[in-house]
């Protein structure tokens, strides 16, 4: 009898908590997916913030050579602007616009995207497509109710009371 209750709190406990996770799971199928998202969103919000932190150290180191070298701030002007220098005894190179991307590109290198974003799981997606998720809602229903008819408490035999007649005792 023992043995019978133990088997029967186990089998309950399974069977309720399997359905009581698979309501919650698809009940709250919205706000999970919403949870992924956002996760998604921080950290992509968290790279460009990173991206943004090495640009201004950059250009605040720019700036402090500008700072100290007003030459280079004069050159820089002159390339950037397109402005004719008109310094005597001075030979300028031409670069054509391919050769200075081509250098660009070798002086700059470009961060490799390797963001680890959190992506919604396969089956979180599959669950929360309609019908199967009408239909793990169902049949974690049916788990709950299988637990409860099935291994809920048992029924106490009924108590038999004896009933005593009062016949004469003559008749004995």
């Amino acid at each position: 009898m023992q043995t019978e209750r133990i088997i029967r709190i186990i089998a309950f406990s399974i069977f309720f908590s399997i359905g009581m996770a698979v309501l919650t799971a698809t009940a709250m199928c919205d706000k999970i997916v919403e949870k992924y998202y956002r996760q998604t969103l921080l950290a992509r919000t968290e790279e460009q913030n990173k991206n943004f932190e090495t640009l201004i150290s950059d250009y605040n180191t720019a700036i402090e050579q500008f700072e100290g070298n007003p030459k280079a701030l004069a050159r820089l002007a002159a390339a950037t602007l397109g402005i004719e220098p008109n310094e005597p005894n001075t030979a300028f190179p031409r670069a054509a616009a391919d050769k200075l991307a081509v250098a660009r590109r070798a002086l700059i290198k470009e961060p490799e995207q390797t963001t680890t974003q959190p992506d919604i799981p396969p089956w979180l997606c599959l669950a929360c497509q309609w019908p199967r998720r009408h239909i793990l809602f169902i049949s974690g229903s049916i788990l709950v109710l299988i637990s409860f008819v099935f291994f809920g408490p048992l029924k106490s035999p009924p108590h038999t009371m004896e009933v005593k007649s009062n016949t004469p005792e003559s008749s004995k």
